[in-house]
């Protein structure tokens, strides 16, 4: 990534079903918890909902790609993507970066 790669960052951008963000935000505050918690290469994981109506951003933080890789496995994250397809209208980008200041 260059410019002297900190940690991993990984940006999820999602467009919830209005009706149903506070059921999307439960099942996201459950894989950010459990991502935080029970992974060790996680650093940090933020569920931001947007001023635009629906809009709700993942930010999250891992020691490198392999940690990353390792949340992909977990089965906090199979509950979360069973739940979320019925939530939203439709999955945004998903981007990747390094962290050069925190």
């Amino acid at each position: 990534m260059g410019t002297g790669a900190g940690p991993f960052v990984v940006i999820a951008e999602f467009d919830v079903v209005l009706d149903r963000l506070e059921d999307f935000l439960a099942v996201a505050r459950e894989d950010a918890t459990a991502s935080v918690r029970d992974e060790p290469g996680c650093r940090q994981f933020d569920v931001i909902v947007l001023e635009e109506a629906g809009g709700v951003v993942f930010y999250e933080v891992y020691d490198d790609r392999a940690a990353f890789d390792a949340h992909l496995e977990t089965p906090h994250l199979a509950r979360f993507r069973a739940a979320f397809p019925a939530l939203v209208r439709g999955e945004g980008r998903v981007r990747f970066g390094a962290a050069v200041h925190r």
